[in-house]
């Protein structure tokens, strides 16, 4: 098997990983609140990123106040506020709408490159948001007599979901703005490390000391912090390193696919025909953005090192 093949496999494994955290999400949220379960993922995989460390025998950079600043907000936003709101938002809608959700990750990035730091937005993001947004609208529908939207709950749970998208493109948006470039193993073991630290004082709160927390909840649990989070990593870098930064952009198309058929398949989630519409239309949207990109280099940041 050539190099670019395997490099392709890899990516594919790794969108896969990144595309089952919707289900561990919602079999966690079921019995741990939030901020308890970011903290005892981060908790979990902190050690072995820092044994990854240890056998690459990789450097700890010394950072500024400003990256150290700019590295908290990451954490805040793309470790806890991604994996809190991901949490929240699957306990009260379908692991098969959250995963189209995701899907709108690039589109959002780019609305929030324009409206935060004024970067400009080409004709194809523009038709790219308004297509990821007519599939976060559809996902929320119901068919029968005549078409209405989901519950309030489902509403509220698509919405945070959205929210969660807006703190990883937040992080991704943010990862430009370091002073001292970070190799991204490097990177990875910090934000690990600021995601917990930020993550203990509001999981403190939520202690209640009566809680019955499920085996099957510690072991999704347990699943987030070493594959999505630890191997999905090793993974997506061995895969991107091997074939152009655009063509593993590519990859992020898988995401909203796995996660619906996850959903199917563990959940025995009934896929409505809206879900499969919205993700038809988010597909589109990644597509519009990011097949232009194979004919010139770009960036995979489209991942982040959560």
């Amino acid at each position: 098997m050539s190099s670019r093949w395997i490099a392709y496999l890899y990516l594919l494994l790794a969108m896969l990983g990144a595309g089952s955290t919707v289900v561990v999400s919602k079999l966690v949220s079921a019995s741990l609140p939030p901020f308890t379960a970011t903290a005892i993922r981060f908790g979990m995989a902190l050690p072995l990123f820092v044994l990854l460390m240890g056998w690459r025998r990789a450097d700890w950079p010394r950072l500024c106040r400003h990256d150290w600043l700019i590295l908290t907000m990451q954490a805040g936003a793309g470790s806890v506020g991604y994996t809190v709101l991901l949490l929240a938002g699957t306990r009260l809608t379908t692991a098969a709408s959250a995963g189209v959700m995701m899907g709108t990750l690039p589109a959002v990035s780019s609305l929030l490159a324009w409206l935060l730091f004024r970067e400009s937005m080409h004709w194809r993001q523009g038709l790219a948001l308004l297509l990821c947004s007519a599939g976060a609208l559809t996902v929320s529908l119901r068919s029968g007599a005549a078409l209405s939207f989901g519950t309030a709950g489902e509403l509220a749970g698509n919405g945070l979901i959205l929210l969660a998208v807006a703190c990883e493109a937040l992080f991704i948006l943010l990862n430009r703005r370091l002073h001292t470039p970070l190799p991204p193993l490097a990177l990875s073991c910090y934000l690990c490390a600021l995601g917990l630290l930020l993550a203990l004082p509001p999981a403190a709160l939520e202690w209640q000391g009566n809680w019955h927390v499920s085996a099957v909840a510690l072991l999704g649990l347990a699943y987030y912090a070493v594959v999505p989070t630890v191997v999905g990593f090793v993974l997506w870098y061995a895969g991107a390193a091997r074939v152009a930064a655009s063509e593993a952009a590519l990859f992020t198309a898988v995401l909203p696919v796995s996660a619906l058929l996850f959903a199917a398949a563990l959940l025995q989630e009934e896929i409505r025909l809206s879900q499969l519409a919205g993700m038809a239309c988010v597909l589109a949207a990644l597509l519009l953005q990011l097949l232009p990109a194979l004919h010139r280099p770009s960036s995979a940041e489209i991942m982040g090192e959560k």
